[in-house]
């Protein structure tokens, strides 16, 4: 395996450091949905969310598929996926420590 870039990993990590993005990844992580239905399990608004794929899309995170007007979004592949899970699986084992942090962003 070849080494990655800093600046493309740093593209990479990006997608996940937002909440929008992160809960729009926790919503298509088992099935594709379109833009209206990530709006309204995000209760967020059209464009809003549309940039937040751009950019997830943009990471490499996501896909879309065009069928007739609608565009249905999905996580990339198994490995986002994955990855998602061990996010969770490392944060059950450091959150105490994350809730201590005091240099955190928002």
């Amino acid at each position: 395996m070849h080494k990655i870039d800093i600046d493309t990993k740093m593209k990479f990590l990006h997608g996940f450091s937002n909440k929008t993005r992160i809960q729009i990844l926790e919503s298509i992580k088992t099935e594709e949905k379109t833009v209206s239905q990530i709006v309204d399990d995000l209760n967020g608004n059209q464009s809003n969310i549309s940039q937040h794929l751009a950019c997830l899309k943009g990471c490499g995170l996501i896909v879309g598929r065009q069928n007739g007007k609608y565009v249905y979004y999905r996580v990339r592949n198994q490995l986002v996926r994955d990855l998602l899970t061990m996010f969770d699986v490392v944060l059950e084992d450091v959150q105490n420590d994350i809730a201590c942090c005091e240099n955190h962003i928002d």
